[in-house]
């Protein structure tokens, strides 16, 4: 089993997480933050802003929750750089397209794990040598001292 040092964190994970205190995905998040870098891009973060806009979760968290969680992410995030060249790249890319940002990032980054709960990304686990896990699986194998 390899070593964790850092991980990527998909949209779909980090609005379990906002939504839902407590819940597998949130879990999975605050173990990260806590023993890892949890890595992101600006097109990542952009995407995670812009889908916690929508008016359809309004009845799970208040709006200005889900900024706040997202502008406190935003602070704890490690940053990098990832070019449009980077993402034309992938090797094999992700059979959804939208979701190439995040394995661009991994492969910038040099990601340990990518934590998703697509099954466009699930699929290709592993990817490249990154394993990609739903957030209970990620938090069984950081729970098993992989840090």
């Amino acid at each position: 089993m390899s070593v964790i040092r850092r991980v990527v964190f998909d949209t779909s994970s980090l609005v379990g997480a906002a939504l839902k205190p407590g819940s597998v995905p949130h879990q999975a998040l605050m173990l990260a933050l806590a023993r890892y870098l949890v890595c992101a891009s600006v097109q990542t973060w952009l995407e995670l802003d812009q889908v916690m806009q929508r008016d359809r979760f309004d009845r799970y968290l208040a709006q200005p929750a889900r900024s706040g969680f997202v502008a406190v992410l935003r602070k704890c995030m490690v940053f990098f750089p990832v070019t449009p060249d980077d993402e034309a790249a992938l090797q094999p890319p992700c059979r959804d397209a939208m979701d190439n940002k995040f394995l661009a990032l991994a492969l910038v980054c040099q990601a340990d794990v990518l934590v998703s709960s697509d099954e466009d990304l699930l699929v290709l686990h592993p990817w490249r040598d990154i394993a990609v896990l739903r957030p209970a699986d990620f938090i069984l194998r950081a729970g098993v001292g992989a840090t």
